[in-house]
């Protein structure tokens, strides 16, 4: 019994200390991520991803390197691309490079592996992008019907006001990562008490198969990029080169079983095959490359903090990274019990559309949507349809509320499956 007290306590030790080193600068990307919400909105991305050459696809990277897109919101946003007329090769660059990085990932990064760590990785991302969606272009073949127009697609209802940035920031974007975040955390607390230290050295040995292993781990595994990090720095402090930890923080969060299915139904199994080689070949080379030229310590040095409080950079106070992590668990919270709880203590509405004698008013069921961004992408691509006078998703119910006039379920399904979602029609 009293084995068992002390791995819990050192579980709940080595939780605290990763959430307080984390938490200052997942705060202050949050932030980030809020204010290139407010200035850099998705619609004017789309003039700069359309033709299908080198330089769309370098901007298609470019700007998804430091967007606030999760895993799950980059499916959605990069296929409501292609359709407004991005080429393939951009498509498939900002679907390989925005879920490798983002402004929260890259603070996090530098707070527990280091300023080199947090370097490399929007490199990397840069990267492979580009690298995927030249092949894509080059090899990759573009099939698609008529395209609409950019202002039909994807238009996000946008609050630009100080309070709008603030509640994207700390509440929206918090949503859609809170999930796996927690996950993340707990994952790394739980490996720091289980696996002996050095076990990767000790047991394995070998660098180069080492990487092999955490690629075809990490391929079919469902991690954001700032929930793998506390998983990277902890299987470091075990004994995993810093080569094999670059393999899972960007095969990890740019891979899943979930997205290596929409991008084959969306773009065709040429082009998941692209973009599965794109990520294991750019990954692996750069995480021979950082074992074999960059020393060791550049690395293992930074993320001695999870042992030793205080020494983080020698720059935050104890009391900013307590009060951080105290404000971050009230945040992180806020956004489960909104996001999962707070339906079930609401009365159901079905929905808050008028009634109006001459418009139909009819409810489906999408499944699939799993962030805000899904929400918003599936309602306003509905509502930008013929004969649609509003559309409204709830992510809570996994349902669609439309009003219009002679509403077309068959063209509503072709909508909502071009998007990447399932359609599975009308509610009861």
């Amino acid at each position: 019994m009293t084995g068992v007290v002390e791995y819990i306590v050192a579980f709940l030790s080595a939780l605290a200390e990763l959430t307080m080193e984390m938490a200052p600068y997942l705060l202050l990307g949050f932030l980030f991520a809020g204010i290139l919400y407010v200035w850099f909105p998705q619609k004017k991305v789309y003039k700069y991803l359309g033709k299908p050459n080198s330089a769309s696809v370098i901007n298609a990277a470019l700007i998804g390197i430091p967007l606030p897109l999760c895993s799950c919101g980059v499916i959605p946003t990069g296929i409501s691309f292609y359709n407004s007329g991005a080429s393939r090769g951009s498509s498939v660059s900002f679907l390989i490079s925005t879920p490798q990085t983002g402004m929260d990932s890259i603070m996090v990064t530098y707070s527990l592996l280091g300023l080199p760590m947090a370097i490399i990785k929007p490199v990397i991302a840069l990267f492979t992008g580009f690298f995927g969606g030249f092949l894509t272009n080059k090899f990759g073949r573009d099939n698609r019907g008529e395209v609409p127009s950019p202002e039909t697609v994807n238009a996000n209802h946008e609050d630009r006001s100080l309070k709008g940035m603030l509640r994207y920031a700390f509440v929206e974007f918090l949503e859609d990562i809170a999930k796996w975040l927690v996950i993340g955390l707990l994952l790394a607390a739980l490996i720091e008490v289980l696996v002996p230290d050095r076990f990767f050295t000790a047991y394995l040995g070998n660098e180069y198969l080492e990487m092999l292993l955490i690629m075809v781990a990490a391929i079919p595994l469902y991690v954001c990029a700032t929930g793998s990090v506390p998983i990277a720095a902890i299987l470091m402090l075990k004994g995993l080169s810093p080569g094999a930890a670059i393999v899972f923080l960007m095969a990890g969060p740019a891979t899943n079983a979930a997205t290596m299915t929409v991008i084959g139904n969306v773009f065709g199994r040429r082009t998941l095959v692209i973009y599965l080689v794109s990520i294991m070949a750019g990954a692996y080379f750069f995480g021979t490359l950082v074992n074999e030229f960059m020393p060791r310590e550049w690395f293992l040095d930074p993320i001695a903090v999870v042992h030793a409080s205080g020494h983080a950079h020698g720059i935050l106070p104890v009391w900013l990274k307590a009060s951080s992590a105290v404000l971050l668990a009230g945040l992180i919270a806020h956004a489960l019990y909104h996001k999962y709880l707070a339906h079930l203590f609401s009365k159901p509405e079905a929905t808050k559309f008028k009634i109006h004698p001459t418009m139909q008013n009819i409810e489906f069921k999408v499944k699939g949507m799993t962030c805000n961004h899904c929400e918003a992408t599936v309602a306003n691509n509905v509502m930008a349809m013929e004969g649609i006078d509003h559309a409204e998703a709830n992510l809570a119910t996994g349902r669609l509320s439309v009003r219009g006039e002679n509403i077309d379920p068959g063209k509503i399904r072709e909508k909502v499956e071009s998007l990447g979602y399932k359609f599975e029609g009308l509610a009861e």
